[in-house]
């Protein structure tokens, strides 16, 4: 492919993660949730230091991105966002990255955002120019009732609450709450 076509792509790409991730962290953020309660539990524990994304924008989102599930590999085998790699947290699985290029679009999420939010800021450290954590993580995706899949890839209700005290901000009535 050459120069002239890649800038193309990239501005397209770009313009299309703008449109769906908003036009700053604090717009993109506002009532992204449905808990209150939730939502100023999250505000409490990040930093803003990664752009966000909302559920609903990562639910849209049509080009291409790679997806880090950054939560650990337990939670992970439980249920993750369809398409999302395993990257970890403690002990991170660096091989993800090594075909991704610098400048593609890359969405973290953990359990309610903070693991992702360190783990993007890693990747920005590393060069990645286009990062984003999943506002709400993976326990807003449930509580929106879009799909999980288990490590076999098959649909689940099941959700890692990671332990009895942050399980609680998942509201699904429909997910099946492990820890």
């Amino acid at each position: 492919m050459n120069y002239s076509i890649k800038f193309i792509f990239l501005f397209i790409l770009l313009l299309d993660i703008s449109f769906v991730v908003g036009q700053s962290t604090q717009e993109a953020k506002k009532n992204l949730v449905e808990n209150p309660k939730f939502e100023a539990r999250i505000d409490r524990l990040l930093s803003e230091s990664v752009d966000f994304i909302s559920v609903d924008s990562l639910s849209k989102l049509r080009s291409d991105f790679v997806l880090l599930d950054t939560r650990e590999k337990e939670e992970f085998d439980v249920s993750h966002i369809p398409n999302a790699l395993y990257f970890g947290y403690r002990d991170l699985d660096y091989s993800v990255l090594k075909n991704i290029e610098n400048n593609t679009t890359v969405v973290v999420y953990c359990s309610i955002g903070y693991r992702s939010e360190k783990i993007g800021e890693k990747l920005k450290r590393m060069g990645f120019t286009n990062v984003f954590n999943l506002y709400g993580s993976i326990f807003e995706w449930a509580n929106q009732a879009h799909p999980l899949e288990d490590v076999k890839g098959l649909p689940t209700q099941k959700i890692h609450g990671y332990n009895k005290k942050w399980s609680k901000w998942i509201t699904n009535k429909n997910a099946e709450v492990t820890y």
